[in-house]
Formats: C-alpha cells, structure tokens, sequence
C-alpha cells in the first residue's frame, strides 16, 4: 500500500510534448515509462566509462557512474518501498542523477567549468536535465526523453530548493516550469540520501581495495566504529581484510534503518497527508538523525583528506583537467574538428556555440576523451587503465 504522500503516476502533471495514450508501448504507468526510457538512453550507456572514483582505473572491480547508479537505485527503492513512496520514480531519480556528468568526475568538471566560463560554466546536476530534454534525441517528433513533470523536478532539486538556477537550469525551467524554489518529492529526497548511503560506503570498499586508505584509520571514524563492532562480534575468528563487504553491507543497514526511523518519525510529527504537505514543510523530510548526519559529515572530510586528495588522486586530477581544458581549447579554435553531427548543429554565436562544444565535451567517456585528447593534441599518460 502507498502512503498517502507518495508521488501517484496517475496524477503526474505531465509531460511537455502530449503522448496519445494509443501510442503507449506496455502496461506501464508515468514512472516506469520515465525509468525504461532513462535505462535505454545512450547518455546512460555511457556511464559505464565515466570515472565515479578513480581516473581509467587498471582494474575491473572498481566502480564507475554506471554501477554506482545502479547501487544507488537499490537504495533508494528499499528505503521508497519501507516508507510506502513510489518505486518506480525513485528508481528513475536514482538512475538518471549523474548522467550529466562529464568524463572524470569533478576534475573534468572544473575544468569544463573554468574553460567555457564566458559562455555561463557548466553544472552537472543542471546538465542532466539539458540532456533528457534537448541532446538525447531518440523521438522522431520532439527532443529529449519527454519524462513526466514528476522526473524532471526530482532531478533539479533532489538536493532541494534551487535559488539562483544556473543558465542551463533556467533554461528547462522556462519550458517547464519546475518551481525551483519549493521542496521536491519524497522520492527525489530518497534518491538524494540513497547516493550519500552509496558512496559513503562503496567508496570504503574502492579506497581500501586500491590501497589508498587504512582499514584501521576507516574502522577508527565515528560512524563507521559501531559498525565495525558488530561485524567483529559477529566473526571473531576471520581476518580483518576478509571482513571489508560485511562492513560495508552493516554500514549500508545501519544507514539505513537510521534514515527510516528518523524520517517516519518527522512525517507523522509534521502531519504530512499529502504531496502537496511535503513541497510546503519548508524543509527536508527525509533526512538522518542529528547523530548520524554529524558522524557522516565527519567521514566525508576524512574521506576527502584521505582518499579523494589522496597525493596520486591529485596527480591523475590534474592530467584529467588537462585533457578536459585541451579539448575545449581545440574545439573552441576550430569547431570543425567536431564530429560531423555536432559540426551540423554548431549554432552561429556565442554563448551557444561554447556552451554546444561543452555539450560534446560533458558527454565523452573517459576513454574516448582521452583518445580525442591523443588524436588533436598529443599523447598524456593516465595509467595502466586508460
């Protein structure tokens, strides 16, 4: 049974282009439509070379957008599922959050940032949403996926009210007004703590298997010490390294279970009835206890000391921006080296002819930024892996 307060696909507010219900493909509903069309999208596929943690990694194991994605989705549609929201637009929220990320995570997006900065910069979050309403072009008679009102809102504002929207933003707001500055769903807030539940703990797992953290120094932090209490308890006679997934899995669990309690008890004591009560509470619904938030704040800054400013991390980081910054360079002093496609398309002036080339850059994968980078620039060095 749903709660009251979840997201109904029989009430979505639509989508920008009509669809004749004849020309439904399935026995599926608003939502599922929206997951199916994410999961078929080319821009999804391309997750799966785009780096979550570590640049052109040398090994199968580690975890790239695609995967991460994935666990994310898991996540969030256990936690939807407990609290009576609607799977299916969690799940579509939780799949679709990082498509627009450029190749090499935030290094490639400071760089992309910083190298069409005249024409607005670039933002991943608000270049998901240009990509699932102009660049992914699947449909014959109009651009983007045509996701419900219900997709695109929880993809702008999974991490809440948005103040000021960047250009891109402020672009598919003006086509579909989104009302940036109100509280989305449920489930798009699900499908923000679902990631922070994900990364906060898979990263463990990449960290200490590509040996850049200590399991004393990880087990030593405040939120995960509880966790990593109860799965020595539980296996005394095993060897600390062999114990690394069941930590992970404990932590997830206890992330979790936190979330929910946490969560239930504030929609009862805000008297949440509706979806219309939870964009107008003026705050987060689904949130951690004060606890768990400080302790998972706390980690983050380790994490970012320990393993994400990690001195190689750093040094991949900057050839990353560097192949990112060279690409654009060309591209901008010569737009006829882009493919011929995205030479047909390239607009007359700027800021529409940058903010296209960044459109090209954002959607390469690691590896064939870096064969580009090669092809037009020079060779770059990145690891056994790339």
């Amino acid at each position: 049974m749903k709660a009251p307060y979840a997201s109904d696909p029989a009430a979505t507010r639509g989508r920008l282009h009509a669809e004749p219900e004849g020309e439904t493909r399935g026995p599926r509903n608003a939502f599922q439509r929206d997951r199916d069309r994410i999961i078929h999208a080319i821009a999804f596929r391309r997750l799966g070379h785009k780096t979550q943690v570590f640049v052109a990694p040398d090994g199968d194991h580690y975890r790239v957008r695609l995967t991460h994605s994935l666990e994310v989705a898991q996540i969030g549609r256990t936690i939807a599922r407990v609290l009576g929201l609607d799977e299916d637009l969690t799940e579509a929220l939780c799949l679709a959050h990082d498509i627009g990320h450029p190749p090499f995570g935030h290094s490639g997006e400071n760089a992309l940032t910083a190298a069409v900065a005249d024409a607005g910069g670039f933002d991943h979050n608000a270049h998901t949403l240009r990509v699932l309403t102009r660049i992914e072009t699947p449909y014959p008679r109009w651009p983007g996926l045509n996701l419900s009102w219900e997709t695109l809102e929880g993809l702008a504002k999974h991490n809440g009210p948005v103040v000021n929207p960047t250009w891109a933003l402020a672009e598919v707001d003006a086509a579909v007004p989104l009302d940036l500055g109100g509280w989305p769903s449920l489930e798009a807030q699900v499908a923000a703590l679902a990631d922070d539940i994900a990364y906060d703990n898979h990263d463990i797992d990449d960290g200490l298997r590509a040996g850049l953290i200590d399991l004393d120094e990880v087990v030593a932090q405040p939120l995960v010490a509880p966790g990593w209490a109860a799965v020595r308890a539980r296996f005394p006679d095993l060897p600390p390294a062999a114990l690394v997934a069941e930590l992970v899995r404990e932590q997830i669990g206890r992330m979790v279970n936190d979330l929910l309690e946490t969560t239930r008890t504030g929609i009862a004591a805000a008297g949440i009835a509706s979806t219309d009560d939870v964009r107008a509470a003026g705050h987060a619904l689904v949130h951690f206890s004060g606890a768990m938030a400080a302790e998972e704040r706390a980690f983050k800054r380790f994490m970012y000391a320990r393993l994400y400013h990690h001195p190689s991390q750093l040094a991949v980081a900057e050839k990353a921006r560097a192949v990112i910054a060279g690409l654009a360079a060309a591209y901008r002093a010569d737009p006829m080296l882009l493919p011929p496609h995205w030479r047909e398309a390239l607009p007359e002036g700027e800021p529409h002819r940058a903010r296209h080339i960044a459109d090209f850059i954002a959607g390469m994968t690691d590896r064939y930024a870096l064969s580009r980078y090669r092809a037009l620039i020079g060779p770059i060095a990145m690891g056994e892996g790339a």
